[in-house]
């Protein structure tokens, strides 16, 4: 049927000669109507098409974009003009309301498929999104139409993204070095040149004097020696004509002559390593493909070891490789049980290479001595389920830092390397501090532990000569400590294996990314680099906090946060941006973002909910947010929630908006379901929301290894139900939802596209917020604050953004995440009417 031909309504037409008169004043030859209208132009009346040339000329050409065609939507449209016309080329809220209406989200067709486990049968309409093979050409033009739709919502917001991505540009010193290490007479380090988004991998000779004084705390480069570029990843990744490069692992042959790296091309996480001659730049060796990205030399300088992956994306297989020889490699290792994964790595000493092979709460450690490759692989302990352990080496003695039911967070001990049995006990167990790990060279060794949801490094003192041991357990040793309420520390020793030198990274809220080298013998600390934040960054000017909430069962979260003082009026009237995870074992510390000063410098509040399930408060954190106690995870954010907004005060539902990536992602989709009331907006970042059909299925990537995280639904009836009771796209209901953007990556092995696919179709499905609420708002959106009335009201927003040529970390040039970032920040904004 042929649109109506009714003019606009007198008083828009009276609207639409001012603006006529306002902006065509200046000449408009050169606007295209026809190119942005979609073929509406031939409905339209030519009072009309002045107002479009007008508003395009005003520069709200967005207004136009992606129209559907003539007969679709024409009320909507002729609504729109109105709107637009009304507001005299101002960007009113009425305005942008009816540019949305005008919009057509994707629609999925709707393709039941009955799942039925346990006498119970769930009906998934969106199961045929899932294409192992990202080929099909049904969900590839779904989800490329998802992307246009995504953009076409977000057009108002393209000069807030260029204005917040030239911000975060601006605040990064392009021409910029990393701190070296000095390995095997040479300082190796990576710099990033200016304008380019990848790292360059170089070396320098350590100078002859410097050599013979040993390793300072206070080494620096010597920019006279010349400077030898091992990796140019800029140059590699354009030599490919990749639109996604990523390297795994790259390392020199231990004589220092040969240089091998693992590149991904594509972003499914699957590397392949290339071996070339420094000296020549030329390949010794034929590419090898499929690997995980995990090698290690052996001491002959002429020997691979690598890591392949099953059908599955699992690393399951170790093998043998002899520069140049053209017999098949040779497998040492191959790992039967499907929920073990395999991993490589060399002792600091470099006498020993290890093969690990781990399920999610159980692992065993095999070593070799490098100088043997062909040798006879040992075990160092045999496997016991819920039984972890990891092994430095120093002469002939293991250190073993050891997990188990009895000691959940973990002792140190000490065995001879012919009889790991005998171990001794180091430091003992201890209910309220995690022993996170210990780093071991010749003569230091430094422990880093958890207590209280920080992060601590303690110093010891080994007895002299590598063929001794420490006797009886040790003493506290040299704690490391910092000042700031709420911080992250990565403390580890740095060079070759009798390097007196401990380097700690340190970062927090508030103080950028900053590496401290520490001499652990005469106690002296040099500030090795500071990250540099242009544009005027003073960290004086920022607040960093650590507040407590209290869960539903009693039990204190801790909260992070931090704001711009003389901005954030901590009155409630600020918007709030809470960041969650609480999955395996990981903690979330606190750290330095310069992106993240663009929310602050608007007057945000960002803030971090350390909830169970994370590694922050160690190992009883981390089980009792886990398998059947999973739900303390999301009740622990909710509780977080709801002390910022009730005890604190710090701000309300209506200015409060949470984010989170993958199993941070499960969370935000678990806690918009229980409480969307709570929540103005949420990015769900490549989220694990398909998580009960997705763990009933073996054939997807990790999941036989997750069921020592999650559960195994499929066997306990008992797991099934409990998992279906939160998994977020089986408990989406008819209810008012906040703003939702949910991102994926087409290529993400860890967790499928199609999770976030369905998860915004489903809501799309559900929501009652535009059923209810004839102009597309929400309930959270009517009222953006009780103390500030001023932003206008957003209409509802579902949106799915899929990275169609990236995985699971999305896109990885430097600027190139920044442009991603600039999305997600507008999508925020615009959410919160602060465009």
């Amino acid at each position: 049927m042929r649109a109506s031909r009714n003019l606009l309504p007198i008083t828009a037409a009276a609207a639409a000669s001012a603006v006529v008169g306002l902006v065509l004043g200046r000449k408009t030859s050169g606007v295209n109507v026809r190119r942005y209208l979609n073929g509406n132009h031939t409905w339209l009346s030519r009072q009309e098409r002045q107002l479009v040339t007008a508003l395009i000329q005003a520069g709200q050409g967005h207004l136009f974009r992606s129209w559907p065609p003539p007969g679709v939507r024409d009320a909507e449209k002729r609504r729109l003009l109105a709107a637009a016309a009304a507001a005299l080329g101002q960007a009113a809220s009425a305005v942008e309301a009816e540019r949305l209406a005008v919009l057509s989200p994707p629609v999925a067709a709707p393709r039941p498929k009955l799942l039925e486990a346990h006498g119970d049968t769930r009906e998934d309409t969106y199961y045929w999104l899932r294409d192992d093979s990202r080929s099909a050409p049904a969900v590839l033009s779904h989800l490329a139409a998802e992307n246009e739709y995504t953009r076409a919502v977000l057009a108002d917001t393209e000069a807030l993204q260029g204005a917040l991505y030239e911000e975060m540009r601006g605040r990064i010193q392009e021409d910029d070095t990393q701190v070296p290490a000095r390995i095997h007479g040479y300082f190796y380090y990576t710099r990033q040149a200016a304008g380019q988004q990848y790292g360059i991998h170089c070396r320098r000779r350590v100078p002859a004097g410097m050599r013979e004084a040993g390793p300072g705390e206070a080494d620096e480069l010597d920019e006279s020696e010349p400077e030898e570029i091992l990796l140019d990843e800029n140059a590699r990744k354009s030599s490919l004509a990749a639109d996604y490069y990523s390297v795994g692992n790259c390392d020199t042959s231990p004589d220092q002559r040969l240089y091998a790296w693992s590149e991904d091309t594509v972003g499914g996480e699957k590397y392949t390593i290339h071996v070339k001659d420094l000296s020549t730049g030329a390949s010794v060796s034929r590419p090898i493909p499929g690997t995980s990205g995990d090698f290690e030399w052996a001491a002959d300088n002429a020997t691979l070891f690598y890591v392949v992956k099953d059908h599955l994306d699992r690393p399951y297989k170790v093998l043998r490789h002899r520069l140049g020889c053209p017999s098949p490699d040779v497998v040492v290792f191959e790992e039967s049980d499907e929920a073990f994964y395999v991993g490589l790595s060399k002792g600091r000493s470099e006498r020993l290479i290890y093969i690990h092979s781990g399920s999610a709460v159980t692992s065993e450690t095999r070593y070799l001595p490098a100088d043997q490759p062909e040798g006879e692989w040992r075990v160092v302990l045999p496997r016991v389920q819920d039984t972890e352990y990891s092994v430095s080496d120093r002469g002939p003695w293991l250190y073993l830092t050891l997990r188990d039911s009895q000691r959940p967070n973990s002792e140190l001990l000490v065995a001879p390397i012919e009889h790991p049995e005998q171990a001794e006990v180091l430091i003992p167990h201890r209910r309220d501090v995690k022993l996170c790990g210990a780093a071991v060279g010749r003569d230091f060794m430094v422990v880093s532990e958890r207590s209280g949801g920080l992060e601590r490094a303690r110093v010891y003192r080994l007895p002299g000569g590598v063929e001794e041991r420490p006797v009886g357990q040790l003493g506290a040793g040299e704690e490391i400590t910092f000042d700031e309420p709420a911080y992250s520390l990565s403390a580890y020793l740095t060079g070759d294996f009798d390097s007196p030198l401990l380097r700690m990274s340190y970062t927090s809220l508030t103080t950028p990314s900053t590496v401290i080298d520490l001499h652990m013998g005469t106690g002296k600390r040099c500030v090795k680099k500071v990250a540099p934040v242009l544009g005027g960054f003073d960290r004086s000017r920022y607040v960093t906090e650590r507040r407590w909430a209290t869960a539903a069962d009693g039990v204190k979260v801790p909260i992070s946060l931090v704001y711009r003082k003389g901005l954030a009026k901590l009155d409630g009237s600020d918007p709030l941006l809470l960041d969650g995870y609480g999955s395996y074992e990981i903690p979330n510390d606190p750290y330095f973002s310069s992106s993240r000063l663009s929310l602050l410098d608007r007057g945000f509040i960002f803030a971090i909910a350390h909830v169970r399930g994370g590694g922050e408060m160690g190992r009883y954190w981390y089980e009792d947010g886990k398998l059947l106690r999973k739900a303390n995870t999301f009740t622990d954010f909710i509780a977080a929630a709801g002390h910022l907004v009730g005890e604190a005060r710090l701000v309300t539902p209506q200015r409060l908006v949470i984010q989170g990536r993958s199993a941070g992602g499960l969370l935000m989709g678990a806690v918009v379901n229980m409480r969307p009331d709570l929540f103005h907006a949420a990015i769900i970042g490549v989220g694990f929301v398909d998580s009960l059909t997705t763990m009933m299925d073996d054939t997807i990537p990790l999941t036989i290894i997750e069921r020592e995280e999650w559960g195994d639904p499929c066997s306990d009836p008992a797991v099934y139900t409990y998992m279906k009771s939160y998994s977020p796209v089986d408990n989406v209901r008819p209810q008012k939802y906040p703003h939702v953007l949910a991102t994926a990556g087409l290529h993400d092995p860890r967790v499928g596209y199609w999770e976030a696919a369905k998860l915004i179709a489903r809501l799309r499905e559900a929501a009652t917020n535009n059923k209810e609420d004839k102009t597309g708002g929400s309930s959270s959106s009517k009222d953006n604050s009780s103390k500030d009335n001023s932003s206008p009201v957003c209409p509802h927003l579902l949106l799915l953004k899929t990275d169609m040529g990236a995985g699971h970390f999305s896109v990885t040039g430097r600027f190139e995440r920044l442009k991603e970032v600039s999305l997600e920040y507008a999508f925020l904004l615009k959410a919160l009417g602060m465009t």
